[in-house]
């Protein structure tokens, strides 16, 4: 069997090639200037295929002879300038890819979303894959170029597609991968002195990428799974993180007052072009949620076992 992976460059697309490497020969999508070197260090066959996924043309020539695609590849970015870079990237980039597809002829389409995707809501404070997007000021504009991007798909599947969703929470990898879902080890390694008062919800990349496996040889197509191991305050979440570093916890509440200068320097500093801060004040309202995405619907399905968070940290450093 030959499978196309786009975004196999990043952290989970790089995983997830480990899991489906079984099944038979992995094709990766790349840019020419794209590294390498996390699909390097899990030391995997790769076939290279040079496509752009805002040109339909490169992406049907990759295509030829597949027999399933797994889309991983993504912008994640939470700076309001990047509104058009997330809908080209996510939103135009998966629907060029679902239409090569349909072209093609290519059956079986594995998609990688988030649950930002599932949507938010302010007097909602446990979602599953059952609740409704609706328009909410919680909702960043990363998230709707990851909603949108699902209608894209499930379009696909109208069309004929198989398709399986995934929607991953907060992915926890090493932090020698340094990519951006590991940039939030930074905060405890800078010995930072502030915790925001929501919750954060995690999984590890090795288990995400081992249920996407699992998933697909159950056949659970037409479905969508979130990927999460649970949710904890941020204040456990960095006193855990903390403790297996050799670091000091943050140990201050953050209060509103001080969130709001942090919005205005964080917006300043990227005025100025000295800093690529995510905060916003979406995000902001977002680090106050206690909100927790169920993982009832993959565990019952599939009996796993996730790994806790201190094995992750351990793992991690």
């Amino acid at each position: 069997m030959n499978i196309l992976i786009t975004g196999i460059t990043g952290l989970f697309g790089s995983f997830l090639a480990a899991e489906f490497s079984s099944f038979g020969k992995i094709h990766g999508i790349k840019r020419p200037n794209s590294s390498t070197r996390l699909v390097d260090e899990l030391d995997l066959s790769i076939q290279w295929k040079e496509a752009d996924l805002n040109d339909q043309q490169s992406i049907e020539e990759a295509l030829e002879g597949m027999d399933l695609v797994i889309h991983a590849a993504g912008l994640v970015s939470f700076n309001p300038k990047d509104s058009d870079a997330l809908y080209q990237t996510n939103v135009k980039g998966t629907r060029n890819l679902v239409n090569a597809m349909i072209q093609v002829g290519i059956p079986k389409l594995i998609h990688v979303s988030s649950v930002a995707a599932i949507g938010r809501s302010p007097e909602i404070h446990r979602v599953d894959e059952k609740f409704k997007w609706t328009d909410s000021p919680l909702n960043t504009e990363y998230a709707y170029s990851k909603y949108e991007a699902e209608l894209e798909v499930w379009r696909g599947e109208q069309e004929g597609l198989q398709v399986l969703i995934v929607n991953p929470s907060i992915i926890l990898g090493k932090i020698s991968h340094q990519r951006s879902s590991t940039a939030i080890y930074d905060y405890v390694l800078e010995e930072k002195s502030f915790y925001p008062k929501g919750s954060v919800n995690y999984i590890d990349v090795r288990d995400a990428a081992k249920l996407s496996r699992i998933l697909y040889e159950k056949q659970k197509w037409g479905q969508r799974y979130i990927l999460s191991a649970g949710s904890v305050s941020y204040q456990s979440f960095f006193e855990k993180m903390a403790h297996a570093f050799g670091k000091k916890a943050p140990s201050k509440a953050l209060p509103d007052n001080l969130l709001r200068l942090a919005v205005w320097y964080a917006g300043f500093s990227r005025f100025l072009g000295i800093s690529k801060i995510p905060l916003n004040k979406k995000t902001a309202m977002l680090s106050r949620l206690e909100i927790h995405y169920d993982y009832k619907k993959v565990k019952g399905e599939t009996g796993y076992s996730f790994k806790s968070l201190a094995e992750s940290f351990q793992w991690a450093k």
